[in-house]
């Protein structure tokens, strides 16, 4: 009675070209760049003056090696850039901080659902690092006014 189809429905998923990432290698991708932009971050404050709230040979010395060595083992071996850029003032800091601040807590929150526990622990000590030091700026700030 009726011709049967000869072509393929238009509604019928396409084959795709490329290959599906898994959703456990989605949330390394993501938490690779949480951890690079925090890394990014780090490097600028350990760039600021040692009186601005950074400076080279401080405790982000050893922090920028850990994440940097983090972000290595999630992109499976590939070690991430690392900025060199000058910085800039006190003012400068307590941004850096805010913004290091979210991003590790951006970091804890893919790490804890992927159950990665070092990348975990990592982003914690980081948000309690840069919280710490943007208590010391507000209470430096209090006692000059």
């Amino acid at each position: 009675m009726y011709e049967p189809i000869r072509t393929k429905s238009v509604h019928t998923m396409a084959e795709p070209e490329f290959p599906h990432r898994s959703r456990g290698e989605e949330l390394d991708i993501q938490l690779a760049g949480h951890l690079a932009a925090l890394l990014a971050v780090t490097d600028e404050l350990r760039a600021l003056p040692a009186g601005a709230g950074g400076g080279p040979g401080s405790e982000l010395d050893p922090a920028a090696d850990r994440i940097a060595e983090q972000v290595a083992r999630l992109r499976r071996g590939r070690r991430p850039v690392r900025s060199t850029a000058p910085g800039a003032g006190a003012a400068r800091a307590d941004t850096l901080h805010r913004r290091a601040h979210a991003l590790a807590g951006r970091a804890l929150v893919v790490a804890a659902s992927r159950a990665d526990t070092a990348a975990a622990i990592l982003a914690a000590e980081r948000m309690d690092a840069h919280a710490a030091a943007l208590d010391v700026s507000s209470a430096a700030l209090s006692a000059a006014h």
